[in-house]
Formats: C-alpha cells, structure tokens, sequence
C-alpha cells in the first residue's frame, strides 16, 4: 500500500464558480486592499472548476503566506482559457500597468519572446539574493527561463518528461512484450501493426496533431521524433532555423506512416480534438481502447485516486516507457522537457511583494506539494528527498528521463516555427501534404515570416 501523501496540496477545496468566475475578472496590478495592504494579483491559466492550482491555492496556501505577511493580500486571479487563449490574453494585459498582473504563469515556450519584446521584468538581481537558486533548481532547466540576452525572466516551477503511456493489458492481449521497451522508431510502428492485427476494434497509437492542441503538437510529437534523430530544430552555431534536414524528413515520414500508411493512429475527429489528450488519458486507455499514446509524464495523474478517470492498482494496467531513438543510437532513448515558469511582468507595480510570494511558492514545501497535486516533476533537486514525492507512480521513471532531456530552442523566434509546425504536422496527419512536400512549405512558410536569413 502506497503512504498517504502529507501534502496541503492534496487536500480538497471547494471551490465555486461564481468565485472563480470573479477571480478571473481581477484587475491589474499597483492597487491596494481595503485596509491599506499591497495587493498582489496572481495569474495563471485555469482548466475550470476542477483546475489542480486554483485547489492548491485556496487549500491554505494563500492564507499562510498571508498570515505570515500581514501587510500584503493576494489575489489569486485564474484565467479560464485554452493555451493559446491564455497567452494573447496575457500579452495584452501585461502592455499596460493598469491591467498587468504582479505574478504570472508562463509557459516556458513563449518567454523568451515574451522577454524581448519587453513584457517581462528581470530578475538576475533577485536570484543572486535567493539561495534557492544555486543550490536546489536544476542547473539545465535555468536555459528555458533565460533571455536571448542572458537574463533571467522567470522561476522554473513545474518540469515535465515525455514518453510511451501504453495499456498493459492490451499489450498482453496481443502477444506483445510487457514490459515495452522498444530499441528505435521501428519497434514503435511494429507494435502498433500488431496491435491493429490482433485488436482491430482497439486504436493502437496516439499522437498529438491538430493544431488546435498549440505546443502539445510541437513537443509530443515533432520534437520527441527529431531530437530522435541526428538532426536538432535549431542550429546554435550558424543561429538559423534548421528546416530541411534530413531528421526532420525522417520526422514527418514517422506521422505519415502512423495516420495514412499504417493507419494506426486515431480517427481525425480524435485526432484533431482540441481536447485529444484528454479524450486518450480519460476515456480510451483506461476503457481499453487505446494501446499507446506518446504523452507527457503528467499525463498519469489523470488515473490517481483523485484524478479525471482513477485507476486502481494503476501500475499494473499502465506502464510508461522511454521514447527510443531513430535507430538505437546513443543515448538510447530521448525526451522533450518543459513546464511552466513564474514571472514578473514588467508593467507590475508590486514587484518586491510578488517576489516574497514567488520565494515562498517555491520553497521545498511548496514547490513539491504543488507538482505532487499536478502530476508534474519538480525543478528543485531535493523535491526526490521529500516524503511522497517518487512514490507516485511512474514518478521515478519520468524522472530519470530527465537525464536525456532536450530543450526548445532558446530563441524569441521559437513560438513562430512552432506555430508553423503545429499546421504543418496536422496537413501531414489530415493526408493534405506529403512529407517531402512538408519540409518545402515548412521552409517557405518560416522565410515569409522570419526571413530568408533565419534559416539554413
């Protein structure tokens, strides 16, 4: 039996919608309590009712912090929104003191353009005063909160891995090995082909590919393939986009092959769902309709007791496996990792308090007890010595991949390609271009947009 998990973070708040509803209308920043306290406003995107951080918030959190600072009120202020909804919304606050907020949640894949075009504060001066810093967040996920000019914008506050969810005892059903540890791309699609022989009422492999699924689509899928190759999206040395190689043809022949060759991925109606990871985690593996889907290590969550669709005994229908290499090659296997950051927008007018909350948010405690009710990997490197931590399952797998991570592009024109991917890999998935077809308007498509310049 599993201990119990002592965390505030997994206690349960009720939490109606009216009041968030209200919350997600807040104002900006620079304004004052009633009773003369500096006001904090706290942004962050909310999923609904049942959003994880909107619980961690109101589970204690906010009226500790309160109780240990009584000269400052926060005010927690989720946005309902999809990814990309909650990005031009965010943007457009953050352009004016009187709408920005005083902290706010960013994707790690759009700060560093959020960061050039001036809409974040820097906070070299607070992490050279926060020991934290040095001595607990991990060293290599500093590079996605860092600007092109070598400032730092933000506080890494959840991590992620990706890999291989696969359904045990669809595995077991067709003959196929359990557990899974495929060696390259060709044992993936060759598990798949089995699935589809032996079970064809079961859909063997999810990707993400609709567009309408924003970065899902460029980390799940196309860099997990790429950064399999010999080949990267972008060239460090030459500072150019690199479009046309032969990683990335290679790349867009591994989804053709899944949706128009093999037929082994899902219908388009799931396929090009806003909401298909969702639809695979919450209904098709746990119903045994599903046997793979390439996702991200928090994508479990979704079968813990207090998750979307529990599970019991989780590990033994479930298991998640490392994404191997294009051939085998070292190191084996490969991973994307992202997550999410805190910054301080640089039209907020309560930065030194939004500070002390952005500390105590991410001290041990607390940075642990929210990625425990996330189902996310922690920044910090002693969040593993916290009591509950890698006993969640598949923790300790996700984990470990996070010594073969890859990283986006650390360059303001990254959200640009990546929109550009995320259409291109849908037309690729939908039958509407061919791969060879797909590097050529990929590149065209970047040109027009960054230049003929920006790319090799």
């Amino acid at each position: 039996m599993r201990k119990t998990i002592p965390f505030k973070a997994m206690l349960t708040a009720t939490v109606a919608s009216a009041l968030l509803m209200t919350t997600a209308c807040g104002g900006g920043s620079g304004s004052s309590a009633a009773d003369g306290k500096t006001e904090v406003t706290v942004s962050f995107r909310s999923s609904g009712s049942e959003d994880t951080l909107t619980k961690f918030f109101e589970s204690g959190l906010v009226t500790t912090f309160e109780e240990q600072n009584p000269d400052i009120k926060i005010n927690i202020a989720p946005v309902l929104a999809s990814e990309g909804d909650y990005t031009s919304k965010m943007v457009l606050q953050m352009k004016s003191p009187d709408t920005a907020p005083d902290l706010i949640a960013e994707d790690t894949s759009i700060i560093k353009s959020d960061a050039a075009a001036g809409y974040l504060e820097p906070l070299d001066t607070q992490v050279a005063g926060w020991s934290d810093w040095n001595e607990h967040i991990i060293e290599n996920l500093k590079a996605g909160v860092t600007g092109e000019d070598g400032k730092v914008y933000g506080v890494p506050a959840t991590s992620d891995t990706r890999g291989i969810w696969y359904n045990k005892d669809l595995f077991a059903q067709a003959g196929l090995p359990v557990p899974f540890e495929p060696k390259s791309w060709a044992d993936v699609l060759d598990a798949a082909r089995t699935i589809k022989q032996q079970l064809p009422e079961v859909t063997p492999l999810n990707l993400i590919v609709g567009k309408s699924n924003g970065e899902g689509v460029t980390m799940q899928t196309l860099e997990m393939l790429l950064y399999g190759t010999e080949n990267a999206l972008y060239n460090d040395d030459s500072k150019k986009w690199d479009l046309d190689s032969q990683g990335m043809l290679d790349s867009f022949n591994f989804i053709n092959q899944v949706f128009n060759v093999d037929k082994v991925g899902p219908s388009m109606q799931v396929a090009l769902n806003g909401q298909a990871g969702s639809i695979a985690f919450q209904q098709l593996l746990p119903q045994d309709k599903l046997a793979m889907a390439v996702d991200g290590s928090w994508a479990g969550s979704t079968w813990a007791a207090n998750g979307a669709a529990p599970i019991e005994n989780v590990e033994e229908k479930m298991g998640f496996a490392p994404f191997p290499t294009q051939n085998g090659q070292e190191p084996g296997s490969t991973t994307m990792s992202g997550g999410w950051a805190w910054s301080i927008p640089a039209q907020a007018q309560q930065k030194e308090a939004a500070w002390k909350f952005m500390e105590f948010l991410m001290n041990k405690e607390n940075a642990t007890g929210r990625v425990v009710a996330e189902g996310s990997l922690s920044p910090r490197n002693d969040s593993v010595d916290v009591e509950g931590y890698t006993d969640r399952p598949f923790t300790e797998e996700a984990q470990e991949l996070l010594n073969v991570a890859h990283f986006r592009p650390a360059n303001d024109q990254y959200a640009t390609v990546s929109a550009q991917l995320q259409s291109i890999v849908e037309s690729i998935a939908s039958g509407n271009l061919s791969p060879e077809d797909a590097v050529k308007q990929l590149k065209e498509n970047v040109s027009r947009s960054l230049g003929a310049d920006s790319i090799e």
